[in-house]
């Protein structure tokens, strides 16, 4: 278990001159959860949506090529289909290059950080750059692919008239689609780093002492002892005596507290230092500066 907790708190050992271990475990804050302070959630949740837009985007590419194969042959031109397949993947990759862009800008240029007006005219601006980088990227890829199956130079320009102003768009729409995609992912991300329960009142343990029950909050706890057929919590500047077994509290106070002797709980956010002598036993300081003595019996070897 206290290996376990090391873990938790990033803590750090020496071994002693004797053979023993000494050494303090610092609570370090910051945000739960590992990669770019994402929880478990929000990692899943993310995958997700990943996942569902490169499917909605595969969708649409075989949805165009296929259309656009079915209208060319039905008016008469006879251009090969992998021509007009190139004509989607060249287009789709050239967005998606672009897209981490996008996802950037959503996160960064947003109210209350920028007023409206300014948030327009990035919207106009971004547009543009993201039309151009579209356009470059997929006339770089259509030349290429037309030299490497012998069809010989791709003209972008030439085929339509004011073929800049008719991508543009075209670009745009999508351009919105993205953007829109964007900031409603953000803000699914963004709710689930808050946990369903989070507005509900604190987490209390109900403690009758005579006539009275406290409804004592489970983050003022810092220890709870064994005292036969009862259990002694350490409240603040209070003891009280609470008619229930050591077993029971602890299983209905889950993983938020750690047994360190065979009689006694801590919370582990109230842990500050762990001291361990040469024999396994072990020193907890808690927040309040009392010291626990904990067995060796309830760390796992080394």
């Amino acid at each position: 278990m206290v290996r376990r907790l090391v873990a938790a708190r990033q803590g750090r050992y020496r071994r002693g001159s004797e053979g023993g271990f000494t050494g303090t475990i610092e609570q370090v804050a910051g945000t739960s959860g590992g990669l770019r302070g994402m929880n478990g959630t929000q990692r899943k949740l993310a995958a997700g949506l990943v996942a569902g837009f490169l499917t909605i985007v595969a969708l649409i590419m075989i949805a165009n090529a296929e259309s656009s194969i079915a209208d060319l042959h039905a008016s008469g031109a006879h251009i090969r289909p992998d021509l007009v397949w190139s004509w989607e993947w060249t287009s789709m990759i050239a967005w998606l290059s672009v897209y981490p862009l996008l996802w950037f800008g959503v996160a960064t240029i947003r109210p209350p950080r920028f007023s409206w007006p300014l948030i327009a005219a990035a919207l106009v601006i971004g547009s543009l750059i993201a039309s151009g980088w579209h356009i470059g990227v997929m006339v770089v890829l259509r030349r290429i692919y037309y030299d490497a199956v012998g069809q010989g130079p791709y003209h972008f320009f030439g085929v339509v008239d004011d073929r800049l102003l008719y991508e543009f768009r075209k670009d745009f729409a999508t351009y919105l689609q993205f953007i829109i995609i964007a900031a409603v992912g953000q803000w699914l991300i963004a709710r689930a780093a808050t946990p369903p329960n989070a507005d509900a009142s604190p987490r209390t343990l109900a403690v009758a002492d005579g006539a009275v029950t406290h409804l004592v909050p489970v983050e003022e706890i810092e220890s709870i002892a064994s005292a036969g057929n009862y259990v002694e919590i350490a409240w603040g500047p209070r003891t009280l005596l609470h008619r229930a077994t050591l077993a029971a509290v602890e299983a209905e106070l889950g993983e938020a507290f750690l047994r360190i002797h065979r009689g006694r709980l801590v919370r582990r956010a109230a842990i500050r230092r762990i001291e361990i002598d040469k024999s396994g036993d072990f020193t907890v300081e808690l927040a309040s500066g009392a010291m626990l003595r904990g067995s060796r019996r309830y760390r796992p070897a080394d």
